[in-house]
């Protein structure tokens, strides 16, 4: 039997997926899994496919199995899971055999990981994917990390199997370390924001306007046709559409409103604030599926004050909800490419942020036909906030008053829209010469003595409040 070029770890639902995706595109692959029932599983599915898969009852057959110098994915869940799996790999491999890490790990554990890797003197990949099993199976979006040797050693692979967008791979190299797992969680982030934006205009539909799920379907798939075509606003008209097979009613009617995650969009806010890179659509995003995870405290609030939401007085159109939906597309894009821009800088990484934008344009969750322009405008602008970018900033001109008309008549009527009321206060804060900062400065140099700057001279100052009694108010903070 011949030698597999790669090995898959991990057999879940997208290790099994990526693993009929490699053997589709003509490379013979090795898959293991801890439950051999997964292996097994995967065999009787993978058809013809079946002759270019190695089945594999131990990781030292796997190994084993593996043309040198060997490559191996893991496709495993992130943490602990990852370095067990690396150390049981580690001794059975040979200096030069390559790891890649394809699962959702943190961006840290990632460069740890490949420290530890190039202190050993061996090769450590952290790439991220994204599309979903859908995309693992047929193409997703590919962002690498680690050593460009190490990534170009098995490009031949991950650009074959990527999603294809007018002839190009959607796969990349992103930079060193954790730049590539990095890139998938700010991708997760964008993603976080992008759905909950998409969820609060059906809240407006459904319960402002009081349209049917049906009707809410037909907007987002005329949508769909226009300046917001993409993956998500395309499913959310599928979704809306869909019938329950027990009630035969919407489908959407009978799910619980609380929606789960697995903690990317968390970290991308965690990330934004260690970074100074404010992100608050994500942030609104991440917390208001915090907010829905309360239910029992939200049937609490609704027993106990008028419960919202109620329907919105006359004057807000379905065009004016399609505007603030491009507006606040993207002024998320916006901030989420700052935030790429501000850890490439200090991380070290030159992340190629029109390529970016270019290999999410296929194959992953938050694919979109306005990240042709995203791309031009960042490789045109480069370092500029996209919302600046003259393409864009003639869109959120033409937009804006869309999301603000929405955001307000939907406050108005007690219409939870946390994501678009942020998408604009960050586009009112952006646009604002003066801030109201100087107050905030001022009430730290009072209470901590921590200087301000004037705008009519350089150099720190103090206000005239010093050098009065203050008492217990003198503190450090």
């Amino acid at each position: 039997m011949s030698e597999s070029e790669i090995g898959v770890v991990g057999l879940g639902t997208m290790g099994a997926m990526l693993t009929l995706n490699i053997a589709e595109n003509g490379f013979r692959v090795s898959a293991y899994n801890r439950t051999h029932a997964r292996v097994t599983e995967l065999m009787e599915t993978a058809g013809g496919l079946a002759r270019r898969i190695a089945p594999c009852k131990s990781v030292e057959a796997l190994v084993q199995s593996l043309k040198r110098p060997r490559n191996v994915i893991l496709m495993v869940p992130a943490g602990s899971v990852v370095d067990a799996q690396i150390d049981a790999l580690r001794p059975l491999l040979e200096d030069d055999d390559l790891i890649i890490d394809m699962g959702n790990a943190n961006f840290h554990d990632t460069r740890r990981r490949a420290q530890a890797a190039r202190e050993a003197g061996r090769p450590y990949l952290g790439v991220g994917i994204s599309g979903g099993a859908e995309g693992a199976r047929f193409g997703p979006s590919i962002m690498g990390g680690g050593p460009r040797e190490s990534w170009d050693r098995v490009a031949h692979i991950l650009d074959v199997i990527a999603a294809d967008h007018e002839g190009q791979p959607c796969a990349r190299w992103m930079g060193e370390d954790g730049a590539g797992h990095f890139v998938k969680t700010v991708h997760n982030g964008i993603e976080y924001a992008d759905m909950q934006l998409i969820a609060e205009a059906y809240g407006v539909m459904r319960d402002g306007m009081g349209m049917t799920a049906a009707e809410c379907a037909e907007a987002f798939t005329r949508w769909n046709d226009g300046v917001l075509k993409s993956y998500l606003v395309e499913i959310s008209g599928k979704v809306a559409a869909a019938r329950d097979d027990s009630t035969g009613g919407p489908a959407l009617d009978v799910i619980l409103d609380r929606a789960g995650q697995k903690g990317t969009g968390r970290w991308t806010v965690i990330e934004s604030q260690m970074l100074g890179a404010p992100v608050p659509v994500i942030e609104a995003a991440v917390g208001a599926r915090n907010m829905s995870a309360m239910r029992d405290l939200r049937l609490q609030g609704a027993s106990l004050y008028q419960p919202s939401p109620r329907r919105l007085d006359d004057g807000l159109a379905i065009q004016d909800l399609e505007r603030a939906l491009i507006a606040g597309k993207i002024l998320c894009y916006a901030q989420g490419f700052d935030l790429l821009c501000k850890a490439s800088t200090d991380f070290g990484w030159s992340l190629p942020m029109p390529g970016i934008a270019e290999i999410w344009r296929e194959g992953c969750i938050i694919r979109s036909a306005m990240l042709n322009d995203m791309a031009a405008a960042l490789r045109e602008s480069q370092g500029t906030n996209l919302a600046l970018a003259d393409h864009f900033r003639a869109l959120l001109d033409k937009n804006v008053d869309g999301l603000r008309k929405t955001a307000l008549a939907a406050q108005a009527a007690r219409l939870p829209v946390p994501a678009l009321a942020a998408a604009l206060a960050y586009f009112d804060t952006l646009t604002c010469e003066r801030t109201t900062a100087n107050m905030l400065q001022a009430q730290r140099d009072y209470f901590g003595a921590h200087g301000f700057e004037r705008i009519d001279g350089e150099g720190e100052h103090h206000g005239p409040w010093h050098g009065h009694d203050l008492g217990s108010d003198s503190v450090q903070g």
